[in-house]
């Protein structure tokens, strides 16, 4: 039905309420995914807009009307009336091409909503492609009976590797292990480090201190300074206390408690000054870490056995700590040798105790020699002389030149026939 002049107008106002799209709209339809046009918003291309649309609504309109009130119309008139039309409505390119010129209104808007976007989730599907060039790390083993499992995903093994650590002799004890893996590099195991740094222990020295200590990483910072304050309070200098750390790793390892009973024992047993008992501490530091057994049976092997005395004993031990912890079978039969096969009495071997520290083949090889020269005497009141200092602590040629008077060849010869 053909609508009247009156109507025409509010038509018009329908037309353009009910066509008019928004710059969104706009950009959803026509833009490109993944573009975003930058470009300044201009009011012309919305007039463009409006116009392409009330064309269209007004071709509508006149191919309505025509239809209803002209369908006798010559080939002519609908020439005339298709070039009207041509007129007044753009051709499908020319809509393309203004459609394409749109601006985005929201570009603002979405560049502010790119950060909103959220992070890709660990339950995203991805392609076989992508899975194929995911390259996981091996899992760790649950049980192994080698550390080599654990270096590389350890930055504390690795360090301690590099320190000169020998992993290899610690995985033999599991709680040790078990010990390295719990801990952290930075928090638990530098500050002993310093700690042992400023102790004066060196780096070349670290690997190897470490390797014999490794349970000083679960001693307390504090509880390691106070054992050195106290090994200051009685008079340690502090290169003794290097000495002593050194020699004996686990030193630092006991309490103050213990450090002090047994210093108490080795002065009140051996009844030695003050001063004798540190010097033979430093000496021997095992002594204040070892098991005492050892050392209360072997005074009484000097005592009871050997029949030396009180002070003879403290002679010996200031001199030779290491007597005081030597096996009890070759204290023995050493003295035996050396007393009773020799006739060396007592009181010489009081000022020679190296002999306790040789090995007995030694002493009966180059005894076996002078008495087969007849140059076997050690009595230091007899010319030719032979103190057991120089019978057991030179070498063959020195011993063969000077004490033997003879030559090495001929020691090696005798020494066939025994």
């Amino acid at each position: 039905m053909a609508l009247s002049a009156q109507q025409i107008p509010r038509w018009f106002n329908s037309i353009k309420q009910n066509s008019f799209i928004t710059a969104t709209q706009l950009r959803n339809c026509f833009q490109r995914p993944g573009k975003t046009l930058m470009y300044g918003v201009s009011a012309q291309p919305q007039m463009s807009s409006d116009n392409c649309f009330l064309q269209w609504g007004f071709k509508t309109y006149r191919t309505s009307s025509i239809w209803n009130n002209n369908s006798q119309f010559t080939k002519s008139s609908r020439q005339e009336i298709d070039s009207a039309q041509s007129t007044m409505l753009p051709s499908v390119n020319e809509q393309s091409q203004e459609t394409q010129k749109i601006p985005n209104f929201d570009s603002e808007l979405s560049l502010e909503g790119l950060d909103d976007v959220p992070p890709l989730s660990p339950l995203q599907p991805i392609s076989e492609e992508e899975a194929v060039q995911i390259i996981a790390d091996p899992p760790l083993p649950p049980v192994s009976f080698t550390l080599r499992d654990y270096v590389d995903h350890s930055e504390t093994l690795q360090k301690l590797v590099l320190l000169g650590v020998d992993l290899s002799k610690i995985e033999k004890h599991p709680d040790a292990a078990n010990l390295l893996l719990r801990l952290d590099f930075e928090k638990d195991i530098k500050q002993i480090l310093l700690f042992l740094k400023d102790l004066g222990i060196e780096d070349n020295q670290l690997g190897t201190f470490l390797t014999k200590n490794y349970a000083i990483f679960s001693e307390d910072l504090e509880n390691l300074k106070t054992r050195v304050a106290y090994l200051q309070s009685k008079n340690f200098s502090k290169a003794d206390i290097t000495q002593m750390v050194r020699n004996a790793p686990f030193l630092l390892n006991f309490s103050v408690e213990r450090l002090d009973n047994r210093l108490g024992f080795f002065q009140k047993e051996l009844e030695l000054s003050v001063k004798k008992t540190r010097d033979l501490v430093v000496r021997l530091p095992r002594l204040l870490t070892g098991s005492l057994e050892p050392v209360k049976e072997n005074i009484k092997v000097y005592r009871l056995e050997l029949g030396f005395k009180h002070n003879e004993i403290q002679h010996m031990i200031t001199k030779i700590p290491k007597m005081l912890t030597a096996n009890k079978r070759k204290l023995t039969e050493t003295f035996d040798y050396v007393h009773n096969v020799m006739s060396i009495p007592h009181h010489v071997i009081v000022r020679f105790p190296q002999v306790f520290n040789t090995r007995l083949f030694k002493v009966k090889e180059r005894h076996s020699f002078l008495t087969y020269l007849g140059r076997a005497q050690y009595d230091p009141a007899k010319p030719n002389y032979i103190s057991l200092d120089k019978l057991v602590s030179m070498p063959d040629e020195i011993f063969c030149e000077e004490i033997a008077k003879a030559s090495v060849q001929d020691f090696e010869k005798f020494l066939k026939t025994l």
